[in-house]
């Protein structure tokens, strides 16, 4: 068995006497692997990538790639390479100059720069424009750029700290995908950093959900997505309606109108959790219509509509605390409901989550 990529143990940092960035991260990341750490701004996911880099030094746990304890080795002599946000490429220098640049410094053989560089610029799609200046290209070639730069030295695992975070939403949504593709061909380690689900969702192999410091759950994006640990998870990761519910017994809850719904088996027996839906799991149905067995079902009135091209997106008025978000694809026998229409929700059991605080 190959050593794993990444290896994190008890990692605690500690800035000052108060405040606490990362807080007993426990994490293998596997070699081949885009790794994605996710999580809103301040959660410790960048802290986390610098320690790897060897930019900070825990505060304590340890720190192995691949099985080789870092300590406190200086980012220099880690077999690691860092892709930035802001891709700090040298103006006056073409294509080629700026990714030849960290090998010369190191006065790798010139006829070794021209073969590693020029492969590098063929990964990325680049080799075309190896002598065009960093303002003659676009945003997505600068940081092409910038990955080759990185790339080009070869590293063992590299870390990407929202790299694509500057690009316009349409770009950064093609960058995603060439990201991933890149990581294909390469087949190093990514670790890539992140507070955009859909980046995390699109590109990961698997996933880590940071919050104020702690790890809360890693799996893949399937995983994250249908079976959130947390409450947190839960409404972090995409669009989610948090129901509070009381469970009775054995496979049933009670919701906060006094309605009984079937639960999952699995869950526990008694207690006051929340019911995790997401809208693209529940079904409106015309008042009259017959609802399939098996599935929960609730009356409520649509309280508002809103037309997406590839989705409707409704608000009904179901009797709790607040409004349930549902989500249907737009398809030519798809029913439209209108603004005060009476209907029926209904969902399966096994569509839907209990989370904990």
């Amino acid at each position: 068995m190959p050593e794993p990529a990444v290896e994190l143990v008890d990692v605690t940092k500690h800035f000052g006497d108060e405040v606490v960035a990362v807080d007993e991260m426990t994490l293998t990341i596997e070699d081949g692997e885009f790794f994605s750490l996710l999580g809103p701004s301040g959660c410790g996911k960048t802290t986390t990538l610098r320690m790897i880099a060897g930019f900070e030094f825990p505060t304590r746990g340890g720190i192995r790639i691949h099985g080789s304890e870092m300590g406190l080795r200086p980012p220099n002599e880690r077999p690691v390479n860092t892709v930035f946000q802001s891709y700090a490429l040298f103006p006056h220098m073409t294509v080629f100059e700026n990714v030849a640049f960290g090998l010369e410094m190191k006065r790798v053989d010139r006829s070794e720069v021209e073969t590693r560089v020029r492969r590098v610029l063929d990964q990325v799609q680049l080799s075309r424009r190896a002598d065009a200046k960093p303002r003659q290209l676009s945003g997505g070639m600068q940081q092409r750029v910038a990955l080759a730069r990185a790339l080009v030295n070869e590293p063992e695992v590299l870390l990407l700290d929202e790299p694509l975070g500057a690009l316009d939403l349409k770009l950064r949504q093609n960058m995603q995908y060439e990201l991933k593709d890149l990581q294909a061909r390469v087949g190093i380690t990514f670790v890539y950093v992140t507070h955009d689900q859909e980046e995390a969702l699109t590109m990961s192999d698997r996933i880590g959900v940071m919050y104020e410091g702690r790890l809360l759950q890693v799996g893949d994006s399937r995983d994250i997505y249908e079976n959130p640990g947390s409450r947190f998870v839960a409404d972090f990761i995409g669009e989610i309606n948090l129901v509070p519910v009381t469970v009775t017994g054995h496979g049933s809850a009670r919701l906060s109108s006094g309605a009984e719904v079937a639960i999952a088996d699995g869950h526990p027996e008694s207690g006051t959790v929340t019911l995790a839906l997401r809208p693209e799991r529940l079904i409106l149905h015309r008042v009259a219509d017959q609802v399939p067995d098996g599935r929960n079902r609730l009356r409520a009135q649509v309280a508002r509509r809103t037309y997406f091209g590839d989705v409707y997106y409704y608000e009904v008025d179901a009797g709790l605390d607040s409004h349930l978000e549902v989500k249907e694809e737009n398809r030519p026998d798809l029913e439209i409901h209108e603004v005060g229409d009476e209907v029926t929700v209904s969902w399966h059991p096994s569509g839907a989550n209990l989370v904990t605080d």
